[in-house]
């Protein structure tokens, strides 16, 4: 398959889900501020989802273009992302309206998990195919990055399923914050090297 043909479907597959989670957006019962403000956990849920899954979408795009072949393994890694990502609008309107309840929480946590490793899959099994593409596990992010990533999304599970439900969703902001710099300090830095 050519490289192009995956990331444009890959694109159009995010662009779609991305375009659900705002008709999963549960409406205010009265419309007013409070009944807006009543609505919180739902909009920074759907806020959170919204930008990782654009942060996943951006990494992709701004490392795609180094890539020169993928594998049948980067096609089928490639398919249990969307796979998982295509989760999100329904683990994301689930956590809106159970924003404190373990089970939702936990539930959006296996979903970003499932999502990461996918990604560090497609990450190595573009390595092997590409030479001098210099890919850590989670595309051009440092290795150390990638291990603090999923160490943050892990303890946020570890925590929500034992001690404190929103755990998850906490963790995954943090993530987004420390995710978002490295991307953009590895990007600066590929680039400066072209």
């Amino acid at each position: 398959m050519e490289k192009d043909r995956i990331a444009a479907f890959t694109d159009a597959v995010l662009a779609i889900i991305m375009t659900i989670l705002i008709l999963e957006l549960e409406k205010p019962k009265v419309l007013s501020l409070s009944g807006i403000w009543d609505l919180r956990e739902n909009f920074f849920s759907y806020t959170l989802s919204f930008f990782w899954l654009g942060l996943m979408w951006l990494t992709h795009h701004n490392n795609w273009q180094s890539i020169k072949k993928v594998s049948n393994s980067t096609v089928v890694y490639t398919l249990i992302l969307l796979f998982f990502s295509s989760f999100f609008p329904y683990t994301t309107s689930i956590v809106s309206s159970n924003f404190y309840n373990k089970t939702a929480q936990t539930m959006y946590g296996v979903i970003v998990i499932g999502v990461t490793l996918s990604n560090i899959m497609i990450s190595k099994s573009l390595n092997k195919v590409n030479e001098n593409v210099g890919f850590g596990l989670l595309y051009a992010t440092p290795n150390n990055m990638t291990i603090l990533d999923l160490s943050i999304k892990i303890l946020g599970l570890v925590l929500t399923v034992g001690v404190y439900p929103p755990a998850m969703i906490y963790a995954i902001f943090i993530d987004i914050a420390v995710m978002a710099v490295a991307t953009y300090k590895a990007s600066r830095k590929r680039y400066r090297t072209i």
